[in-house]
């Protein structure tokens, strides 16, 4: 023991003389040229396959709004309401397969689970393309959702895996603007695919589904020779680099990230981590937030080419002139997101991005001019958008312990996604062109987001107040986020 002491004793010594002489200064400067390569290469090799994979997900999505545009219903018999319906039931899937899907994750593994999900949503897609009936139609729209529902929470789980709390909204942010773009590509897409005709004795609407949902089955294909599980099973780092990345996740200090991430890594699944999830304010407070924020995200994505077409354009035209709305929410998304983490905040941002949709919502509704109209989008696909990052960021930052985490962030998408079917019923095409009923409705679920985002910030406010006091030292050393250590991000 003493001669322990006595070496600790001359390292601190010799710690003291480095840094009199300035070699840490040299010491830092490595480490952070190699962070700055570390984190170069898992943005560059990981991010884009993921904003590929969130892409196909939107664009599988939301492509039977573009269908729709070429007579998808009359082909197929269907009416406005059983159309509402076969939409409806695909949420219903989809926020079932939420949650299993994420606790099973660390299990399968991400290399395998995420692209195994994105492979069956695509052939699920593409069999929309052969519809013949309303059955047909409900019942393939609930398998894409049964398949494509555990995608997203997934993402999100596997970031917060390989990525320090403040670097998680950006990269969220980065993918995520997959789906900002894929309603300009989607509208693109649609808008060639459709030039096909009626070739190969299928009408253009089934050629968008076909064509789409086997471009989606290759990219899961590919997507498994593409990702790594982890940053210590990454190969395409050197060996000195994933040791380097591995230790940079379980030294983060200050936050109580490292002490959370090294019981992680051996952690074993328990109910108790998974009630705790369930049970946690913070989860309902995001949660409902980002209810509001999907409800209008999702109408907004589903109808705008509908809603475009109402103002006066052709189907081709609507399908051009909704590309530009989404190219810009995309480019202030990500700047959005570099600001939360550069600050490391996320409720504040939320709440002074929000507003920018509520002025949308309410200026549209109560405007009869077109181009007022139009402009209006802007701000509504620019205060959705660039809000997401923020609060599926914090909510996962604040939560430690794997299969908490697991559980809040798919529990906090399965509430939210619930908005799905708001979107479905609130835009009925005998509101058309003005929709004021559905966009009064988005403007008040957005002003209850806003309270809900306010009220989370002075929640966590308090809890790192009472952390400060002593209130939770009773939880030190449990290497969750309940220690005293683990300062929650506002």
């Amino acid at each position: 023991m003493p001669s322990s002491e006595s070496g600790e004793m001359s390292s601190n010594k010799a710690t003291v003389e480095e840094l009199e002489k300035g070699s840490v200064i040299q010491v830092s400067s490595t480490e952070k040229n190699l962070t700055r390569r570390v984190l170069w290469k898992l943005d560059t090799r990981i991010l884009p396959v993921l904003a590929v994979l969130f892409l196909c997900s939107f664009l599988d999505r939301t492509n039977v709004g573009n269908a729709r545009l070429y007579n998808l219903e009359g082909d197929i018999g269907i009416t406005d309401h059983q159309y509402d319906q076969g939409l409806a039931v695909f949420y219903a899937t989809y926020i079932l397969s939420e949650i299993p899907s994420n606790l099973i994750l660390k299990k399968l593994t991400p290399q395998i689970w995420l692209p195994c999900l994105t492979f069956f949503w695509g052939v699920s897609a593409m069999c929309l393309g052969f519809v013949q009936n309303f059955a047909g139609f409900a019942g393939v729209r609930a398998l894409l959702g049964l398949t494509e529902g555990g995608l997203l929470p997934g993402i999100v789980l596997y970031l917060s895996t390989i990525y320090t709390r403040g670097e998680l909204a950006l990269r969220i942010g980065v993918f995520y603007t997959a789906a900002s773009l894929s309603g300009a590509f989607g509208g693109l897409l649609a808008r060639g695919i459709a030039e096909i005709g009626t070739r190969g004795g299928l009408n253009k609407w089934r050629w968008i589904f076909v064509i789409e949902g086997l471009f989606t089955a290759l990219v899961g294909i590919a997507a498994y020779f593409l990702l790594p599980n982890g940053v210590a099973s990454a190969k395409f780092l050197t060996p000195e680099e994933r040791e380097f990345a591995v230790n940079r996740l379980h030294a983060s200090s200050g936050t109580g990230d490292g002490n959370h991430r090294e019981k992680e890594a051996s952690e074993r699944f328990a109910w108790s981590e998974v009630i705790r999830g369930v049970f946690s304010l913070q989860t309902w407070f995001t949660a409902c937030a980002y209810f509001g924020i999907l409800s209008g995200l999702y109408s907004f994505g589903l109808f705008l080419p509908t809603i475009i077409s109402g103002l006066g354009y052709t189907a081709d035209e609507a399908q051009l002139w909704s590309v530009i709305p989404y190219a810009v929410a995309s480019v202030i998304t990500v700047i959005t997101a570099f600001i939360s983490d550069r600050f490391r905040v996320r409720g504040p941002v939320m709440l002074c991005s929000l507003p920018l949709a509520i002025i949308g919502y309410g200026v549209i509704a109560n405007t009869k001019n077109d181009k007022v109209k139009y402009g209006m989008t802007f701000l509504m696909a620019t205060g959705l958008y660039s809000s997401v990052p923020p609060v599926l960021g914090w909510l996962s930052n604040n939560s430690a312990g794997h299969y908490k985490r697991a559980t809040t962030s798919a529990l906090q998408l399965a509430i939210a996604n619930c908005g799905g079917f708001v979107a479905v019923f609130i835009y009925p095409k005998s509101q058309g062109p003005a929709y004021y009923e559905g966009h009064t409705i988005i403007m008040g679920l957005l002003c209850g987001g806003w309270f809900l985002v306010a009220c989370n910030v002075l929640y966590c406010w308090k809890i790192n107040r009472d952390k400060a006091n002593g209130k939770y030292d009773k939880y030190r050393g449990f290497g969750d986020d309940r220690d005293p250590a683990f300062k929650l991000v506002l």
